[in-house]
């Protein structure tokens, strides 16, 4: 019984991994490198090159891949199969012995097979501790073709950082496994060297590359079985995630149905049409509106007079509340027509505006509907009907423009009147106050007479006293002469 159970759960984790999205490109894969392998049913031939003072085992040209690839795969086109070759060579099965970019090139580039116990098959999840043991492990050795390049240089400084109280720990791990690599074969070691340093191109790779490891596959694996045991690179598991012997193993998910594909497409489909922004477009417009609000804020920038929230001067609070605005009032119209709405004295200004452009009814209406969200609810249904009667009825005395839409929306909204019942009625008209009568308004006079009215003034005082100043010394000139003639007539 218990074997049969043990059995059962062994088959149901077969088929969850044959069912893996990756693991099925993963077999693929395999199949085609095992292919390659296979110099007796037509694979490519593995050799040991002679280079300039040494030997270089186990490898094989870019050229053969590609060539082989077209050959028995029925590719025509050369770029397809140098594209196939990447794909195969970023997951790590095959990877070039002269740097660190896994892509698969048309010449003489010398290229090594993979270990088997690498392969991305295997489900491989290394952490940080195994990669800093890795590089640790790397400065070791005191030959160029080991040395750090400046990436690793990085990851190592940022590591050692990272695991400062255990950092002793992960040198004994390093400079032990040191020693075990230097009792192996020269060339062995060479080839193991290599593909250790491929795998972690792979899972580490260099800034720049396609990085296959960020695919969510290995996380749907563990969503279907959470309890599978964390591999480790170096052979030590983790026994942090194990399953409790007090547990059942995780049930498999089920297959979607009709339902959850239409519901995922409609989601998809919402997730495309919303607005989306770049963050630095973002940071640019809350920087612009800062430095444009910075005079506004008694916080930051001291008011003329004191400012109230740290004295018990309340006189600014009365000039912002007056009537007679101040330039500085005035200014903050022009940011946009929800700061002219926002003043009182600047909505006075634009409803005056629209009555000499006999457009009033716009912004009445807009008023009229702010009005109504703050009305008490026993009062809506009444005010609603007002509302309809004079801006939106047949023959309403104050009748707005409104787009079909905007109009059916709104109607079948009366038909059970409430707060927001004209809110797609009133975005239609905001928006056609913005767009069209806002930017008359702000090149209009009266609007720039107000803007310019306290920069006129000190002037036209200064004027005032300049010709009191001139109109004195000419009576005071003409006295003169007059006292000094008498004078000269008396001696």
């Amino acid at each position: 019984m218990a074997q049969g159970s043990r059995d059962q759960g062994s088959a149901g984790t077969a088929d969850l991994e044959e069912d893996s999205p990756n693991m099925i490109v993963y077999r693929k894969i395999e199949d085609i490198i095992m292919r390659i392998q296979d110099e007796n049913s037509g694979g490519v031939p593995i050799r040991t090159v002679k280079s300039f003072l040494s030997k270089v085992p186990s490898v094989v040209s870019g050229s053969e891949i590609v060539q082989w690839l077209m050959r028995n795969l029925s590719i025509e086109d050369t770029a397809e199969a140098i594209h196939l070759g990447s794909l195969i060579a970023a997951h790590g099965y095959i990877f070039p012995i002269s740097d660190h970019v896994l892509t698969l090139r048309d010449d003489g580039t010398l290229y090594r097979f993979q270990a088997p116990y690498f392969w991305p098959s295997n489900c491989w999840e290394p952490e940080n501790t195994d990669y800093a043991i890795y590089l640790c492990k790397r400065t070791m050795q005191n030959k160029a073709r080991l040395e750090l390049a400046d990436y690793e240089a990085e990851n190592l400084a940022r590591l050692q950082r990272a695991f400062a109280r255990k950092w002793e720990f992960i040198f004994m791990q390093a400079e032990a496994q040191a020693k075990i690599d230097r009792k192996k074969d020269k060339v062995e070691r060479k080839i193991l060297d290599s593909q250790e340093r491929a795998f972690w191109d792979v899972h580490r790779p260099v800034p720049g590359c396609v990085n296959t490891t960020e695919m969510d596959i290995r996380k749907c694996r563990r969503e279907k079985n959470p309890q599978r045991v964390k591999k480790s690179v170096y052979g030590v598991t983790d026994d942090s995630q194990t399953q409790s012997p007090i547990h059942a193993p995780s049930q498999p998910a089920r297959k979607p149905t009709k339902e959850d594909v239409q519901r995922e497409i409609s989601f998809l489909n919402t997730q495309l049409d919303r607005h989306c922004m770049k963050m630095s477009k973002v940071a640019d417009s809350l920087m612009s509106y800062t430095e444009q609000f910075m005079e506004y804020d008694p916080f930051v920038s001291s008011p003329e007079p004191s400012n109230p929230w740290v004295g018990d001067d309340t006189t600014f609070w009365d000039l912002e509340a007056s009537k007679d605005p101040s330039q500085h009032r005035v200014k903050k119209w022009g940011f946009s027509l929800e700061e002219a709405l926002k003043d009182p004295a600047g909505r006075d200004q634009f409803l005056k505006f629209l009555e000499s452009e006999f457009s009033s009814e716009n912004l009445r209406f807009w008023l009229a509907v702010q009005d109504l969200k703050r009305r008490p609810l026993q009062e809506v249904a009444t005010r609603a009907q007002e509302i309809w009667q004079e801006f939106l009825a047949e023959g309403a005395p104050s009748s707005i423009n409104l787009d079909s839409h905007s109009y059916e929306r709104t109607s079948q909204n009366l038909k059970d009147p409430g707060r927001y019942s004209f809110e797609d009625a009133q975005e239609h008209i905001f928006k056609l106050m913005k767009s069209d009568s806002y930017s008359r308004f702000l090149r209009s006079n009266a609007y720039q007479d107000l803007l310019l009215a306290r920069k006129k003034q000190p002037e036209t005082e200064q004027g005032r006293r300049t010709s009191l100043e001139k109109f004195t010394r000419s009576v005071g000139k003409s006295l003169t002469s007059k006292r000094l003639t008498g004078l000269m007539q008396s001696s």
